[in-house]
């Protein structure tokens, strides 16, 4: 396939040898002109990497549909039919981190002014209810003590339900001051760490060095948290990769070494982490378009089931994979299985819990 304009000259311009038609017998080079439209740029590397011929969309079949196939071929050395598994990996890995600020978001300004709205309503409704206890105290129908308990089940009520709708990150701090454990700066955050001696607080100091640092340029919980996602995104494709040796270790160390070499292993699992960011995109995709059409009965369901089913194939994807590349007995490539999956889970949850620390520490 010619990827630009064939020059009429037949000496290759990389090594100078005669080109009798479109690529230099010698090094291979296209015996194309050497300035091209700008819009070469784009469309050199969707033919690249696409080939028009079948070549990705056949390795995306086969990575998604029939788990271990693609690893197995590229193995054994079929290999010129298939993306390679390295540029497969950050073409997906670009793709999955790229796309999520081009989709739509379902919840709109006027829907965020209406949650605003209700939740002002809500505070409202609660202190008209204080005001009326008091009222009925003043009437003598209700006691001081009556009064007092009455205001301090509203109070519990109001805080619960703040915590429910703004969740474990907003709970952290205080709506008006930004508050960190109680402390509203990082000097009143030692004293109450040196009063309490908790190891919570020695845990979170540099949690909330960082937050009182936010809050003295001027940045409020809202925003804090944008940057926080914002930067977790941005981190969370290079943690990924960072992972992949240490899962192909933990592959190397259950299987024969004289029959699987590391290499092996490192080709299973680039494609393993190809199909896990994949499916990471489908998600982010479904629930983008889930969240553009109206939320009845039936559309709810659906989205359900297809998350459900998409998740459990995710973790089935696994162990087929693993049975068909490894060619154990079913038994042996079950509990193997499982020991791995055990093993990575854990690996990667651990690496999340320190992603979303560094990744807060790293808001700019």
């Amino acid at each position: 396939m010619s990827h630009g304009k064939i020059r009429e000259e037949k000496n290759c311009l990389n090594c100078g040898h005669h080109v009798e038609e479109h690529f230099c017998p010698h090094c291979g080079q296209e015996n194309t002109e050497p300035r091209q439209p700008f819009h070469y740029l784009f469309t050199h590397f969707i033919e690249d990497f696409t080939h028009y011929d079948g070549q990705f969309w056949k390795t995306l079949k086969y990575l998604m549909i029939r788990p271990g196939q693609l690893t197995k071929e590229y193995i054994v050395g079929k290999r010129q039919i298939y993306v390679a598994p390295v540029k497969l990996y950050i073409f997906i890995s670009f793709i999955t981190f790229l796309l999520p600020a081009f989709l739509p978001s379902g919840e709109n300004h006027k829907e965020k002014e209406t949650k605003a709205t209700n939740v002002e309503q809500k505070q409202a409704d609660q202190e008209k209810a204080k005001q009326t206890l008091e009222q009925l105290q003043k009437e003598g129908i209700l006691s001081v003590e009556n009064t007092e308990k009455a205001k301090k089940v509203i109070d519990k009520q109001e805080a619960d339900s703040t915590l429910s709708e703004d969740g474990l990150f907003d709970s952290t701090f205080d709506k008006e001051n930004n508050k960190v454990l109680g402390a509203s700066n990082l000097k009143e955050y030692d004293s109450l760490h040196k009063t309490s001696g908790s190891t919570l607080y020695t845990i979170s100091r540099p949690f909330a060095k960082k937050t009182f640092e936010l809050k003295e340029e001027g940045l409020n919980k809202e925003e804090i948290k944008e940057r926080f996602i914002e930067t977790f995104v941005h981190t969370l494709p290079k943690a990924l990769f960072i992972y992949l040796p240490i899962f192909a270790f933990f592959l190397w160390i259950f299987h024969n070494k004289k029959k699987w070499w590391y290499f092996d292993h490192g080709i299973f699992t680039l494609h393993y982490f190809s199909f896990l960011l994949l499916c990471i995109l489908i998600f982010m995709v479904k629930d983008s378009l889930i969240s553009l059409l109206p939320q009845y009965g039936i559309i709810r369901v659906v989205n359900t089931l297809a998350s459900v089913f998409l998740f459990f194939y995710l973790c089935v994807y696994f162990f087929i994979a693993h049975h068909k590349v490894y060619e154990t007995r079913k038994r042996t490539s079950i509990l193997k299985g499982i020991l791995l999956f055990m093993i990575n889970s854990f690996g990667l949850f651990v690496m999340l819990l320190v992603l979303l620390y560094i990744s807060f520490l790293m808001i700019h």
